[in-house]
């Protein structure tokens, strides 16, 4: 097995017995970012000197028998919406200036950066991250490392391809409507948005508290590892959520034995699943019975709160160009162009009613958790479809929420949110099963996760 082709876990497990360093884990992860930046672009910037050099510094530790932290000498990726030390940010867009100290980490980097994590790249996003896929004005098309004529999902496309392709085994995503979920499922990896709040997010997201940062990982394990180090607070985040009580490393045993699981093949007829999709879920769902969950066909009482949703996104949107004279917004990517125009019609009793339909959301999904530990549907009804557009051609679909209807509602809702691969269509293309519980059960969602894996229900593609 080569060295890209192995876990967080596991390199952590060569360093510890001198199987291997942290400088050979890197180069590898460098080696492999290089070769498939011209095929997937996946990488806005690689970081190989300094990631080199940081890696040469944790061999070091390791030799003495010192490491720095749960992830030292990792090989980590970062999603080019979060801020790293030293180096643009640039967020996908042609009218952000690369110059400037950029002197500060975001809080999940700064928590990386303490744990002697090795930053070998940022990777793409759409512009600002405001839609389903990964292409931009900025770095273009970035597309599925199982077929490079589909895309790799977005907005955290990059990171995605980037793992999934063996270019470092933990990357940083975020999720404001789906973002870690759906690329994460078009790639064959996994993907957690955690409860709102549970790793910190600075500066603030335009977005608002649809906003998460999340891990994007080979497995539960690898998540649940990254989560331990990004999951603290950090006082620059005034929604951000106290150190939780334990590690989720630490609570990843246990089954599924006695849990209540509530499987939504199409959330009441309210979504067309293509076949191949739905054959790999419910063969999922089944083994989770045959591990001793007790599973339920029923769905949640969830009406498609797309219209607030599109609200509450699309005025996020134009609050983020809001600054930008006519001749710089000439530079934006024209579907970015349409929804913050859409967005700037709106008033504040829009803004407000679409609150309201999203606490109504919240209390009907509360209520429903109370009957029921985990739900089960689909990530996404579809796998990856044509890179460089928006929407499957003749989808019909005028906007990226058209084909992702399992996603955005758990945004709205700030529940812990995670896609497993769990099988392959007739292309060979992934497909994901998304788990879902009530917030602040992060832990419940990445053990029940865990335990797909460890009975070895898991499959993305090769």
């Amino acid at each position: 097995m080569e060295l890209t082709d192995l876990t967080a876990v596991q390199l952590l497990d060569g360093y510890r017995t001198g199987e291997f360093s942290p400088v050979e884990a890197t180069a590898a992860a460098l080696e492999r970012a290089a070769r498939i930046q011209p095929e997937v672009n996946a990488f806005v910037r690689l970081l190989a000197d300094e990631a080199l050099e940081q890696a040469r510094e944790s061999a070091g530790r390791w030799r003495r028998g010192e490491p720095a932290g749960l992830v030292d000498g990792v090989p980590v990726t970062v999603k080019d919406i979060l801020l790293l030390r030293g180096h643009p940010t640039l967020r996908g867009s042609r009218t952000v200036a690369a110059d400037g100290a950029w002197a500060e980490d975001a809080p999940s980097v700064a928590r990386l950066r303490e744990q002697g994590a090795v930053f070998i790249g940022k990777t793409t996003t759409p512009e600002f991250g405001w839609k389903g896929v990964t292409d931009s004005p900025l770095t273009g098309v970035t597309r599925n490392p199982h077929d490079p004529a589909r895309t790799a999902g977005g907005s955290s496309g990059g990171s995605a391809a980037a793992v999934a392709m063996g270019a470092g085994p933990l990357s940083l995503g975020t999720d404001g409507g789906g973002s870690v979920r759906i690329p994460a499922a078009f790639c064959g990896i996994f993907g957690l948005k955690p409860t709102y709040g549970r790793v910190p997010l600075y500066p603030p997201s335009a977005f608002g508290t649809l906003s998460h940062v999340g891990p994007m990982t080979r497995d539960a394990a690898d998540a649940a590892l990254l989560l331990d180090v990004i999951g603290r607070p950090d006082a620059r985040d005034w929604s951000a959520l106290p150190a939780p009580s334990g590690s989720f490393v630490a609570a990843l045993g246990g089954g599924v034995r006695g849990l209540r699981v509530a499987y939504s093949p199409s959330l009441g007829g309210q979504v067309a699943v293509r076949p191949a999709v739905a054959a790999a879920v419910r063969r999922a769902v089944a083994g989770l019975a045959e591990l001793g969950a007790y599973v339920e066909e029923t769905d949640p009482d969830l009406a498609d709160p797309v219209d607030a949703f599109h609200t509450l996104w699309f005025s996020g949107a134009a609050r983020v160009v809001q600054h930008l004279p006519p001749g710089r917004r000439a530079l934006l990517d024209p579907g970015l162009r349409e929804i913050c125009e859409a967005g700037a019609r709106f008033g504040a009793l829009d803004y407000l009613a679409a609150v309201d339909v999203r606490m109504d959301l919240g209390r009907r999904l509360g209520r429903f958790h109370e009957t029921y530990d985990l739900l089960v549907t689909p990530t996404l009804p579809i796998t990856a479809f044509e890179a460089g557009e928006e929407v499957p051609r003749g989808s019909g679909h005028r906007r990226w929420t058209g084909w992702t209807p399992f996603t955005y509602p758990f945004n709205l809702t700030q529940q812990p949110a995670a896609t497993v691969p769990v099988g392959t269509d007739e292309a060979g293309l992934p497909i994901g099963m998304q788990l879902t519980a009530a917030r602040h059960r992060d832990a419940l969602v990445l053990r029940a996760a865990h335990t797909l894996y460890a009975a070895g229900l898991t499959r993305g593609g090769s």
